[in-house]
């Protein structure tokens, strides 16, 4: 089997990302979101991203035509009942996202792959929402998904071998790097090593060691980082970063996941980094 056609679910930034690698590696790409306006928002700026693309030379105009062509607005989920893979890239909260996959199941075919985006929440679990749990996989891909090449493999406890090589190919052939998760534990890989470094790094400001420039330049010269640590938690959503937190606290039961309180308070403040203008640091909007 060969991956043909795919169901981007979340226009927002990841989705319409994951949404633009398809249509641009060929693939037919129908794109749904709930929320009224944003799957046509999500699309006018994919749009923008390739016209940006032909203004650098980067791609051709026929490149870029040949893409928004394949890219194809759903007004409904009934739209998806015929792609060969579901991906979703909606709120990072298990119960909305367990009872999506249940109704996919009543509108996709039964050879279908479920995929899930998550950067956190139990493939496992969100396998046994639906009557295919061999079919589901997590597929993480990196913000922004165009630019960035690693897409995070993580295989639930029933994940068939089956479904994994498949989307292990159709990633590489996306032109990206795909790593696995042997294990579905909280955080995989990537967000396991990378939220207690930016965690701690909000300590070490709470404690009046340093600065937020100074900590950031600190761990760029210092450990060769293109980004300091509060930098990028302000990229990623200052919100984002405490909810997996929390997921690693709550699921792994050690303390040293715990979120830092000053993180906390941020969150609680509407800080939350770069989409809202303030973080660690403050952004011209």
């Amino acid at each position: 089997m060969k991956i043909k056609s795919v169901g981007i679910i979340g226009l927002g930034q990841m989705g319409a990302g994951i949404a633009q690698v398809f249509a641009t590696a060929g693939v037919s790409t129908y794109v749904y979101d709930a929320q009224a306006g944003a799957t046509e928002k999500g699309v006018s700026g994919i749009k923008k991203r390739l016209e940006r693309l032909v203004e650098k030379a980067t791609i051709s105009a026929a490149d870029r035509d040949q893409t928004v062509k394949l890219i194809q607005p759903a007004s409904t989920l009934t739209e998806f009942k015929a792609v060969d893979l579901v991906i979703e890239a909606i709120v990072e909260n298990t119960e909305i996202k367990t009872k999506l996959f249940k109704e996919l199941d009543t509108i996709c075919k039964p050879e279908t792959i479920f995929a899930s985006n998550t950067s956190s929440i139990s493939i496992t679990k969100l396998a046994a929402a639906t009557s295919r749990p061999e079919k589901t996989v997590g597929m993480h891909f990196m913000n922004p998904v165009p630019v960035m090449k690693l897409v995070e493999l993580i295989r639930g406890l029933q994940t068939s071998d089956a479904t994994y090589t498949l989307t292990k190919e159709t990633v590489e052939a996306l032109g990206k790097v795909p790593v696995t998760a042997k294990q579905d534990f909280p955080g995989f890989i990537v967000n396991r090593i990378l939220i207690p470094m930016l965690n701690e790094a909000v300590y070490v400001l709470m404690e009046g060691i340093a600065d937020p420039t100074d900590i950031d330049q600190a761990m760029k010269l210092g450990c060769n980082q293109p980004m300091g640590p509060l930098e990028l938690a302000d990229f990623v959503g200052l919100d984002t970063c405490l909810y997996i937190s929390q997921i690693l606290h709550r699921e792994l039961g050690d303390s040293k996941y715990r979120p830092c309180p000053l993180l906390v308070k941020y969150v609680e403040a509407g800080w939350l980094g770069r989409k809202t203008g303030r973080g660690f640091y403050q952004y011209n909007q």
